[in-house]
């Protein structure tokens, strides 16, 4: 009798997305034409090489994007490899509210026609080898049949929910003590303030069922040896609240928040287990439920108020 075959337990698609941002990713742009011949391009961080004979390239488009038919019908496309001071152009080509995304950026027509962006890294023109359906995704496989070496010499990484230049400029401030603990309160407090009273008018359910599945996850681990759980889904817990607010500007502002968050939990406040303050948590959730933006920015206002008179506390006893 053969062994029972090996349990598989579900892939929860929070965690899933997080421990792919582990994995660091440049950030390209992919351009086309239409069939009028418009230039048009979105962000992307699946760009992958896959084979050097034939020279093949991939990179994957949600099947929910509305540049998708354009890619489809296309026979040709460019990847154009962002340069470390191009993190302005991936957040203009990542924007669902810029309906011209190349007004104002410096480009040109490549050997195929393909538009390729001033400054980048490199670029690579492409005719579309095949195209295959994955998911919710679509993997297109380019052969390439040009390209050119940039005068850029970093490149723009992606990391964890942020770009990577940022994320260690502010990691060593963390650690050198050089950001002030009541100027990040302050921003905290009128950051995501804001942001709960744009989810409270914009959030869909289901993010609000982000939120305080994240919530939940943060009393789930409250044991003193489960810290990085507790780190990651804290983390979580404010990331799904910029997402709810619908502002991408302030999104990019949260994502740096993030950073600076998680890395004064890991090396600069305590992070022991905080049960009293679990209630608060669950008072944001229920205004945003209720829609109530004033009731969700004033718990969250005595969440930061708590959490901070608990580290001071803390400080005191161990001085």
């Amino acid at each position: 009798m053969s062994a029972p075959a090996p349990r598989i337990d579900a892939v929860e698609p929070r965690l899933f997305r997080q421990l792919l941002g582990c994995f660091p990713t440049g950030v390209a742009v992919i351009t086309t034409r239409t069939a009028e011949g418009r230039p048009v391009g979105l962000t992307c961080n699946s760009f992958s090489s896959v084979s050097l004979e034939p020279p093949l390239v991939l990179f994957s488009l949600r099947k929910a994007s509305s540049l998708l038919p354009t890619f489809v019908e296309a026979d040709s496309f460019a990847i154009n490899i962002l340069s470390q001071s191009q993190d302005g152009l991936s957040s203009r080509f990542a924007s669902s509210k810029i309906a011209d995304k190349f007004e104002g950026v410096g480009w040109r027509p490549g050997a195929l026609g393909m538009p390729l962006i001033d400054d980048c890294l490199a670029s690579f023109e492409c005719r579309v080898f095949a195209r295959h359906e994955a998911g919710d995704h679509d993997i297109f496989i380019g052969e390439v049949r040009h390209m050119a070496d940039g005068s850029a010499d970093q490149a723009l990484v992606f990391y964890k929910g942020a770009y990577m230049m940022l994320a260690e400029s502010l990691r060593k401030l963390v650690l050198e003590g050089k950001l002030d603990t009541a100027d990040i309160d302050e921003a905290y407090r009128t950051l995501y303030g804001t942001l709960l009273r744009l989810a409270c008018a914009r959030a869909s359910e289901a993010e609000i069922d982000e939120i305080e599945a994240a919530a939940a996850d943060i009393e789930r681990h409250q044991n003193s040896d489960a810290l990085p759980h507790r780190i990651e889904a804290t983390s979580r817990f404010f990331s799904a609240i910029s997402v709810a607010g619908h502002n991408e500007a302030l999104q990019l502002m949260a994502q740096t928040m993030t950073v600076v968050s998680r890395e004064r939990m890991k090396h600069v406040i305590p992070m022991h287990p905080r049960p009293e303050v679990l209630p608060l948590r669950r008072k944001v959730v229920q205004s945003l439920r209720a829609r109530d933006a004033e009731g969700a920015a004033t718990a969250l206002n005595e969440l930061i108020t708590a959490l901070r008179r608990d580290v001071a506390a803390a400080a005191a006893a161990s001085a």
